[in-house]
């Protein structure tokens, strides 16, 4: 089996690239990534070989894709912008990468007849009210995302997520596209970029520089590590149902006063070591995926179900990978500066 992972240079492809290389060392991996800030070839460098090649290029270039499309069984599209405030200042690269390019990998796809499955988010349904009573251990009630939640994207990022969600749905009953969609929620792990919340902190922190919170800090996500999103992926591109959604979460919700004063505790910070910041415009307020479909359909579970076991995997990994970040640190919190953020 050969597979084209777009975005494999990114946070959450890269971890993709490394679970199918540890786990099916038999399949070849073409990545395709433009390697925008948020792309880093230092994320898959040392699977870089006979099984895995790295393609720099956009996906919007349907030369580029058609060349390529013809060499692989199936196409696994993370690639995407994905930064909120990113796309409040400026939307449209999420409109050119995430709608167009997500139209020229399905055209693509559908010409030569290839398997495709899109990786989105769970922010395309806007956000749920906030619960004061979260589950301490996966457990608990109250209202969740499921395959059937209406579409209420709340910003730039998400409604053009959703737009690239709607063009797969349309391809697949319009032209019989052989795709399957998944939405998840919030990724936590190695390899992700300093400008998102949880290695922001972290990086912070290992700087010298305190925190900062959003708000009151009580905005809710649900978090899964980017391991278990990966083999949930693998699983729908195996054995996924064409034309079906699936979504993707570990139980995981923690609001985000309690996620950076965790981390603070971790790292030996008293946790009110932070400053709280202005909120973000229109900053949702929680999101909570149901992913019985995914369990019950599939078998799928996931395996890092205690979130302070997986924070300080992740706090390790920033710890030893100063190199890794410690270059974009200051432009990255002179960009936040600029926004009172």
């Amino acid at each position: 089996m050969k597979i084209m992972v777009t975005g494999g240079a990114g946070f959450i492809g890269s971890n993709f690239v490394h679970y199918v290389v540890d786990n099916h060392p038999d399949v070849d991996i073409v990545v395709l990534d433009k390697l925008t800030y948020a792309g880093n070839k230092a994320n898959i460098a040392d699977v870089l070989g006979d099984h895995v090649k790295l393609v720099v290029g956009d996906i919007c270039d349907a030369e580029l894709v058609d060349k390529l499309m013809p060499e692989v069984d199936a196409v696994v599209h993370y690639a995407a912008e994905s930064h909120n405030d990113n796309s409040l200042k400026d939307p449209s690269p999420f409109i050119q990468t995430n709608i167009v390019g997500t139209y020229t990998l399905i055209q693509s796809a559908r010409k030569y007849n290839k398997r495709f499955h899109h990786v989105s988010t769970d922010e395309v349904y806007g956000d749920l009210p906030l619960r004061e009573d979260l589950p301490g251990h996966g457990e608990g009630v109250g209202e969740k995302f499921t395959p059937d939640s209406p579409y209420r994207p709340s910003s730039p990022y998400s409604s053009s997520k959703a737009s690239s969600d709607l063009l797969v749905r349309a391809w697949v009953r319009s032209f019989g596209l052989r795709a399957t969609i998944s939405n998840c929620s919030n990724n936590y792990g190695p390899y992700q970029h300093i400008e998102k919340f949880i290695p922001r902190q972290i990086t912070n922190i290992l700087s010298g520089i305190k925190p900062k919170l959003y708000g009151t800090g009580k905005n809710v996500r649900d978090w899964i590590h980017t391991n278990d999103h990966s083999a949930a992926v693998w699983k729908i591109l195996t054995e996924g149902k064409i034309g079906e959604t699936y979504l993707i979460g570990a139980n995981g919700e923690k609001d985000n006063k309690t996620v950076l004063e965790g981390i603070l505790r971790l790292m030996g910070k008293p946790e009110d070591w932070y400053d709280q910041v202005k909120d973000r415009p229109g900053h949702d307020l929680r999101y909570a995926i149901d992913a019985t479909k995914l369990r019950t359909e599939l078998g799928w579970e996931p395996k890092y179900t205690n979130f302070e076991d997986g924070l300080k995997h992740t706090i390790e990994w920033y710890t030893n990978h100063e190199d890794w970040w410690k270059d974009e640190k200051a432009a990255v919190e002179a960009k936040y500066k600029a926004n009172g953020q």
